[in-house]
């Protein structure tokens, strides 16, 4: 049989009416002397607990802010940056002793709060006034913009320490590093390191992006990790690299299948630049070839009729009059006129230099050509 224990009805504190008093005393007023009293007690308490909740609040802010200022002088070089640094040590270690002490004088106001014994205003209170749902804040989504700007700040501080971690081999030499350095261990890192993957194999540094591909999985690892324990990734590095080399080997496989996937996508990125670059560089080239009406030379050169290109390869204008004499007018023009504003030949070029405009045919089919080498499309 269970038994019930009445024991926590021991510690409470008895109703004002329920005293007997002398006949004497005016007994409604000292029962609203007593709650008043009381009341008063009470108030007095939970602006003391607010107080040292407020301090501790304080006390854990500027200790953020200490140990924010000893990371960027640990990650600085500067002379002046390493004279400031013992004294943000020595800061930092004072406020961890003040947050200490806040926090046992918070415990022991919990503990005293707890030992106080009940009484009508604390025994009936609402249970339910109103129901709140607990929904963590949405950060506020960051513009394109704002994250390009982010990722150049970042990048322009910290490029050569990113750099030397992607090129790290070892999983102790990676933890040591971003345990000197914690400020790397973010999405920035991450980003760089996959452009820092493309750009190498763009350069057909395969076995360099291999390895820049290893460190860029083991960030990106990292940062999962720390969504799925919803913490700053910052105080979660340790535990992924304790997991991965404990050689858990579903860990290790999920691990090795990402990075070849990582690899391949890299190696298809990298193809789509090429292929890009190459076909901006071809319409370079393409612009500087076309002539006086806009049209590109080889383009106009692969549409003639064959006994045309004929002329083209032999570089003979008599054979080009002659071919021209014997096709349709129409036809005839219509390719000569292509000729021309693809700059593949210049009219009345011979005449010209001789100095002799009077021997310039009027009739557009019998003109003279000169081939404009400059221009002369490759022979397929």
């Amino acid at each position: 049989m269970t038994t019930i224990d009445y024991s926590v009805w021991d510690h409470i504190e008895v109703s004002d009416d329920e005293d007997e008093t002398h006949p004497n005393i005016d007994t409604p007023s000292l029962f609203r002397w007593r709650h008043q009293a009381r009341v008063e007690r009470m108030e007095a308490f939970m602006k003391k607990g607010e107080e040292l909740e407020k301090s501790l609040t304080e006390s854990r802010r500027k200790l953020a802010e200490a140990q924010r200022r000893v990371q960027e002088l640990v990650s600085a070089s500067t002379p002046e940056a390493k004279a400031d640094l013992a004294k943000a040590q020595e800061e930092e270690k004072q406020l961890k002793k003040q947050e200490r002490s806040w926090e046992k004088k918070m415990q022991e106001h919990r503990i005293e709060e707890k030992k106080m014994p009940w009484n009508v205003d604390t025994l009936s209170k609402e249970g339910f006034s109103k129901s709140v749902v607990n929904v963590k804040p949405e950060k506020e989504e960051e513009t394109e913009e704002e994250k390009e700007e982010k990722h150049k700040t970042f990048v322009e501080k910290y490029e050569k320490q990113i750099k030397h971690f992607g090129m790290l081999r070892r999983w102790d030499d990676s933890q040591k590093y971003l345990s000197d350095n914690p400020h790397l261990v973010c999405e920035e890192t991450a980003n760089y390191l996959v452009i820092m993957c493309i750009d190498l194999e763009v350069e057909e540094k395969h076995a360099l992006m291999e390895q820049v591909a290893h460190q860029t999985i083991v960030m990106q690892f990292i940062l999962e990790l720390s969504k799925s324990l919803k913490v700053d990734p910052r105080g979660c590095f340790r535990q992924f690299f304790a997991k991965i080399k404990t050689a858990d080997q579903q860990y290790q496989d999920a691990f090795n299948d990402e990075l070849e996937s990582f690899k391949e996508r890299v190696r298809g990125r990298a193809k789509i630049r090429i292929e890009k670059a190459l076909k901006e560089y071809e319409e370079e080239e393409r612009q500087k070839r076309l002539g006086p009406g806009g049209l590109d030379p080889v383009e106009v050169y692969e549409t003639l009729p064959p006994e045309m290109q004929k002329c083209f390869d032999d570089k003979d204008i008599q054979m080009l009059q002659d071919a021209i004499t014997k096709m349709d007018p129409t036809e005839a023009k219509y390719h000569m006129k292509r000729c021309i504003d693809s700059g593949l030949w210049v009219p009345n070029a011979q005449a010209d230099e001789e100095g002799d405009k009077d021997k310039e045919e009027s009739d557009e089919n019998l003109s003279v050509f000169k081939i404009w080498s400059q221009n002369e499309p490759n022979k397929h």
